[in-house]
């Protein structure tokens, strides 16, 4: 790369864009000598497309879009590297107010339970079934996203066959409340902070924070061409910094006001700061009614080791599409897979990290029922994960 040539960067408006958007808006990327233009975009298949043929040189993107783009699953092959994670959980499942009761009154237990939920689900699904309605609609982002996978993984524990008893379609998060509001959909899996703006339209019911299911999901990842890595290493190097300066910024409390007025500008989040502060703060309105639900999980965009990738976490995700069929089980997939996630390069970039507190997941994962994850034996969880009905 030439020096001094400006970076573009697509982003999808959502809070886990914070770091990139803080690197740029905050002039921590201009000290790192690195000038960088933010193009905002609204589809994750645009953000894609545009890295993938080197119209973006570095993309704030889906985690298993950046191993399916290195896999050539879905589009062509062009391998991706990401050493930076821009956000672990974040997600949430958000249900219409009809769904929601009916789901209340499916209930045998405490619906904050995802498997009480997920077997609520089932029944609802068995009772449209029964008086001849039509299967429900869940909204999500693409077909290789975390939504996806989310709620794939919730309903199938519940006994729920998410290719067989509802209907998954793929919408851009921005969409998503529109789409609710007009009722396209049932229900959605989307980033913050679209799910907050649906509850506070009060055509949603925020039914699980994404880390009440897992309590670490590597979501979005600051992703680059590995062959423009290899050609521009000092510029990726400082890109990369001005990220973790970024992170740490966002995680200091004494920001959070500053850092929701930056989002909210019209060509970054383009929400009320209000409702990006609720996301950084962890303590969300889930109902129209004001109910709060608050976690210290739900968007970690620093703390927790959240920003090192986590190559059992690109396992976790490369299970996930043999699972549902996207891919083929092998060593050579398992191993492209968990190179597209590269801490080795984030800790020559930052330094020797230490071990994640004892309060994390043994197994990195933390998924809120099955066996504790094993990256070295998917073929036994994809026996473990068949759906059972109810």
């Amino acid at each position: 790369m030439t020096p001094g040539k400006r970076i573009r960067i697509g982003f999808i408006p959502l809070a886990d864009a914070t770091a990139l958007i803080v690197a740029v808006d905050k002039g921590l990327a201009a000290e790192e000598g690195v000038d960088v233009e933010l193009v905002r975009e609204v589809s994750w298949s645009n953000v894609r497309d545009k890295l993938n043929i080197g119209l973006f040189d570095a993309a704030h993107l889906l985690a298993p879009v950046a191993i399916a783009s290195s896999l050539g699953l879905g589009h062509v092959k062009v391998p991706i590297i990401a050493a930076f994670g821009l956000g672990l959980n974040g997600n949430a499942i958000t249900v219409s107010p009809a769904l929601y009761a009916a789901l209340k009154d499916a209930a045998d237990g405490d619906l904050t339970n995802p498997m009480v939920s997920s077997r609520a689900l089932a029944r609802v699904v068995m009772d449209r079934r029964a008086r001849g309605e039509e299967p429900l609609t869940f909204g999500m982002t693409f077909p290789y996203s975390t939504h996806n996978y989310h709620l794939r993984f919730w309903m199938a524990a519940g006994g729920v066959d998410p290719d067989q008893d509802v209907r998954l379609i793929v919408l851009p998060p921005p969409y998503m409340v529109e789409s609710l509001a007009n009722k396209h959909v049932d229900g959605f899996c989307v980033g913050a902070p679209w799910n907050s703006v649906a509850v506070d339209l009060g055509i949603g019911h925020i039914l699980h924070f994404v880390s009440e299911i897992f309590q670490r999901a590597a979501e979005k990842v600051l992703a680059v061409r590995a062959r423009w890595a290899e050609d521009n290493p000092d510029v990726f190097r400082r890109l990369v910094r001005a990220h973790g300066r970024a992170a740490e910024f966002v995680e200091d409390v004494n920001n959070r006001d500053e850092v929701a007025a930056i989002l909210s500008a019209p060509d970054r989040i383009a929400v009320a700061p209000e409702v990006i502060r609720r996301t950084l703060d962890g303590r969300l309105k889930v109902s129209p009614d004001g109910t709060y639900r608050s976690s210290d999980r739900y968007l970690l965009v620093g703390r927790s080791g959240a920003a090192r990738p986590d190559q059992v976490q690109a396992a976790w995700l490369y299970a996930q599409m043999i699972r549902w069929g996207q891919a083929l089980m092998s060593a050579e997939g398992l191993a492209e897979a968990k190179a597209t996630f590269r801490p080795d390069l984030y800790d020559e970039i930052f330094g020797p990290q230490p071990q994640l507190p004892r309060s994390e997941p043994a197994d990195r994962v933390g998924a809120f029922t099955g066996p504790p994850f094993d990256p070295d034996n998917i073929a036994a969880h994809l026996d473990g994960w068949k759906i059972r009905r109810r």
